[in-house]
This record gives structure tokens, C-alpha cells and sequence, in this order.
């Protein structure tokens, strides 16, 4: 049986971090930003589609200049709302603007063993294994290609990552490791062979694509021309920006966010150009340079500010939000890990942002920690819970339970308290036992972390692809490899 997905359903405490006039100045300054300043599309299908709609396009250095109003009717056709389709209908995601769904990140390069706690390198293997511990937890809702395959070959090491995920998990995938028109256009094939067909997979999209800009106001011409495949498909495509103040945007937050969305909204509305109507996503990563080292942060107050401004952003333009949430910068499960992820994903969540990524990852996306996940999904819950607020009816305000008590009563042994008492969130990690037990004991909460990885790895297993599936997914990477002259049993899944 799937697990049964457990979202946060709409937050009752919001926030409001850029009021109308505010978004309004930042939308007007991007505009202005890109019809002056322009936006690099280093792709001749792009530059094709942008002077075809009449945008001053300079063939010389890729820079596209779009007039404002050509942005806004693009973005105009781009759906508000859709659903992340998985390969157990019960497991959906209606991104509605009123659900806020947990994921993993990636893609990182480097794993702590569940067994043995050392560093190692990333495989085929650890994708796999990932993919199922994640499958069984119900606050992690959908995937991101967690870690990098670095056993498979480059040519096809995305097309595998792929295979492992849907061989391990029946959850929505949305890939940040298709980054060519080549790969883009076999993982469409591979996710239609999981849906049932092409016009099925327009229906019920198994696969998003997740791509990245170059910041300051640049597109990777790979990635762009990956995401016009998925569009043609119906296959939801975002687009993730990851400038950085001081260094790849201004050191001014308002600043970054001009330079971020104008790479955004650009690639967002060529989509619209090519393909009129084809699901797209708003998706951020901001964050400050550490002026010290020059390093990504991956946690701190610019992080939380710029998640929760684009989610806003992402409102205004009438599409959903697929957002850095947790991937920690700190080393290991420790107070900072903690006090990032869970104010980042609190703030996140509370401006219902659609999609949270980074469940698991430690040192700024780089290092997997099963510790880590299990934790973050501890955040996640307990966020979950605090933001459904206090309902109020006659069965919450309890009248007449409480004149049944009375004064120096108790409330234990009410059948009012046996009807709700589940009700009552009980964490998994949170150490509640008396000080004189904990200080004795010689297990923390990362051991029981730990512990429940090695237990879920052990006894999970999730609904398998059927063989026919399964073999079309190995047909299809074996064609890739053999065309892009990768030798035989190389990347054998």
C-alpha cells in the first residue's frame, strides 16, 4: 500500500512580507530590466521563438530585449493551477495554491553512510536507496533527484537517476539533472512509458523538469532548450533562480529579486511563446554571499526573506513555487541544522509556498544525511501542526465536558478527551524523557534518526515497476548510451 501524503492544507498564520505596491515596483523594475538590460538565451530555438514574437534579439552575444507587454500576455496564458501527477493516483499533488508539499534537493555529491556514518561519494545505489526511505514518509510528498549517480555515465547519469526513483517510489519525480535537449527528450519518453502513453502523460504528468538559470540575467542554453522539450510534452517545467547579493545580484535584497525574477518570469513566458498554456513553475534558491569565504550560505536571514518575497512574486503571476526550504549549510544534525531549516520552512509555509525542497541535505546541498531527513521531517510535522491554528466549534470549545469536570477536576478519563487524544501531535525525535533518564541514557535523537532509516531501508518496499516498464526505461538509457558511444554494460541499471 502507498504511503498516504500528509501536506500541509491551507496554513491559517500567514505572512506578509511585500505588500501590493512593493511586488508592483519589483514586477515594473523587472520589466524595465529586461527590456533594457536584456536576458541571455544562448540557445538559437529561443532566439528563433523571441524575434519571431518581436523581441530585439542580438544573434551575436544571445541577449534578448522584451518589451514588458509581450512578458506579461506571455505569463497570461501560463495555468494557475495543475496537478504533479505519481504513479499511485492516491499520491497526486494538486498545486492549487492551497497545499504546501515537503521534497528532497539535489542533486549532492557526497553521502553520509547510514551504517558506518563515513563520507563517501554519491552512486546509482544511494539514488535508489533515498528514493525508497523517502517513499515511506508521509510528510515527504514528491522527489528531487537527491544525490548525483557518479558510478553512471555522464552522457546518461540524469536518465538513471530517473530509473531509480520510479524502480523505488510510486511519488511524483521532479528532476534537476536533465539539462540537455537530448536528455530531455528521453526522459519524456521514459516518463510516458510510466504513464501509459504520451497523450497520458499530458494528462497526468509523472515528471517535472526543474532548471536553472545563470545568474546575473542568464539562461543556460541546455537547460532552456531541455525545458521547451517538456513543454511540448505537457510535462510542468520551472525554472530556478539562484542569485546571490553582493556576488551574482546586488547586495540589496530588493535588488536580487529584480535580477532573480527577470531571469524567472523571461524563461516562464518563452515557455508560453513556444507552447501557449503548458505548465510551468516559478522556482527559487536565493541567498547572501558569505563575505567571508564567498561561499553559498544555504541558511540565514536573507534565505528566509527571499523564499517567502518569491512566493509572493509567484503569486502575482498566477503560477506555483518550487522553493529551496531546508538544505541546511550547516556540517552535520546539529542546532544550527535546526534553527535553519525549521525558521525556513516555517516562513515558507506560512505564505503557502507550493513546493519545499531539501529535505535531507547538509553543507548547502552537497552532503546527504539520512539523519538529516528524518529530522527535517520532524520539522516538517510539527511546522504542520502549529500552522492549523485553533478550530472553533461546539466540539473544540468542549461546554460540557468542562461543566462535567468542573473546578479540580481532570479531563483524563472524558470520553471528549479518548475521542481526541490522537489528535494531540507526539513527536518522533524531539527528546521529551525526564532529565535524570536522558542524562543516563547514551541515545540522542540523531541515533533514532538513524535507527529508523536503517529500519525503513531494511523492511520498505514499494510498489515495483512492472517488468514491461521497467525494461522499456533500460531500453531507452541503452539507446542514449549507444548513441553517445558510452561502452556497453557501462551504465547498466
Amino acid at each position: 500500500m502507498a504511503t498516504a501524503i500528509n501536506p500541509i492544507v491551507n496554513p491559517r498564520l500567514r505572512v506578509q512580507v511585500l505588500d501590493d505596491e512593493e511586488i508592483q515596483r519589483i514586477h515594473t523594475a523587472t520589466l524595465e530590466v529586461i527590456e533594457s538590460a536584456g536576458v541571455r538565451f544562448p540557445s538559437s530555438r529561443a532566439l528563433d521563438i523571441w524575434a519571431a514574437n518581436g523581441a530585439r534579439v542580438d544573434r551575436d552575444t544571445g541577449v534578448v530585449r522584451a518589451p514588458g507587454a509581450l512578458i506579461e500576455d506571455a505569463l497570461r496564458r501560463a495555468p494557475a493551477e495543475y496537478t504533479l501527477a505519481a504513479r499511485d493516483p492516491s499520491q497526486d499533488l494538486p498545486l492549487d495554491g492551497r497545499h504546501v508539499y515537503a521534497g528532497t534537493d539535489g542533486c549532492g555529491i557526497e553521502v553520509v553512510d547510514v551504517e558506518t556514518g563515513e563520507l563517501r561519494r554519491s552512486t546509482y545505489r544511494d539514488v535508489a536507496d533515498i528514493a525508497r526511505v523517502a517513499d515511506a514518509l508521509e510528510e515527504v510528498a514528491f522527489h528531487w533527484v537527491a544525490v548525483s549517480a557518479q558510478d553512471r555515465p555522464a552522457e546518461s547519469r540524469g536518465l538513471h537517476e530517473l530509473a531509480a526513483i520510479w524502480r523505488n517510489s510510486t511519488k511524483h519525480v521532479q528532476t534537476e539533472s536533465v539539462v540537455t535537449e537530448r536528455e530531455a527528450r528521453a526522459a519524456v519518453e521514459m516518463a510516458a512509458a510510466v504513464a501509459g502513453g504520451r497523450e497520458r502523460l499530458r494528462e497526468r504528468p509523472v515528471l517535472s523538469l526543474m532548471e536553472c538559470t545563470t545568474s546575473p540575467l542568464g539562461q543556460d542554453g541546455g537547460a532552456i532548450d531541455a525545458g521547451l522539450v517538456a513543454a511540448e510534452a505537457g510535462v510542468p517545467v520551472g525554472f530556478m533562480t539562484m542569485a546571490s547579493c553582493a556576488f551574482t545580484g546586488p547586495v540589496s535584497r530588493a535588488g536580487t529579486l529584480v535580477v532573480g525574477n527577470a531571469e524567472v518570469i523571461s524563461a516562464l513566458a518563452l515557455m508560453q511563446l513556444a507552447y501557449p498554456g503548458c505548465p510551468v513553475y516559478y522556482a527559487a534558491a536565493q541567498t547572501a554571499m558569505d563575505l567571508r569565504s564567498g561561499a553559498y550560505t544555504g541558511g540565514g536571514p536573507e534565505d528566509f526573506v527571499f523564499g517567502a518575497a518569491t512566493n509572493a512574486l509567484a503569486d502575482f503571476y498566477h503560477v506555483p513555487l518550487s522553493m529551496g526550504a531546508f538544505a541546511t549549510g550547516a556540517h552535520e544534525p546539529d542546532w544550527q541544522a535546526g534553527l535553519e531549516n525549521g525558521l525556513s520552512m516555517l516562513l515558507a509555509s506560512a505564505v503557502g509556498s507550493d513546493m519545499l525542497l531539501g529535505v535531507g541535505l547538509l553543507n548547502g546541498s552537497r552532503i546527504w544525511s539520512y539523519e538529516q531527513l528524518l529530522l527535517d521531517c520532524e520539522i516538517y510535522a510539527l511546522v504542520r501542526e502549529s500552522l492549523k491554528g485553533v478550530e472553533v466549534n461546539d466540539e473544540t470549545l468542549a461546554l460540557d465536558v468542562i461543566r462535567t469536570v468542573g473546578p479540580g477536576g481532570d479531563f483524563l478519563a472524558e470520553p471528549h478527551t479518548r475521542r481526541h487524544m490522537r489528535e494531540l501531535w507526539q513527536p518522533r525525535f524531539l527528546d521529551r524523557r525526564p532529565h535524570g533518564t536522558w542524562l543516563a541514557a547514551d541515545d540522542r535523537a540523531r541515533d533514532w534518526a538513524r535507527a529508523r532509516a536503517q529500519a525503513l531501508l531494511a523492511e520498505h518496499r514499494p510498489e515495483p515497476l512492472d517488468d514491461v516498464t521497467a525494461g522499456t526505461l533500460a531500453e531507452i538509457i541503452a539507446r542514449v548510451e549507444a548513441n553517445a558511444g558510452v561502452a556497453a554494460g557501462v551504465g547498466s541499471t
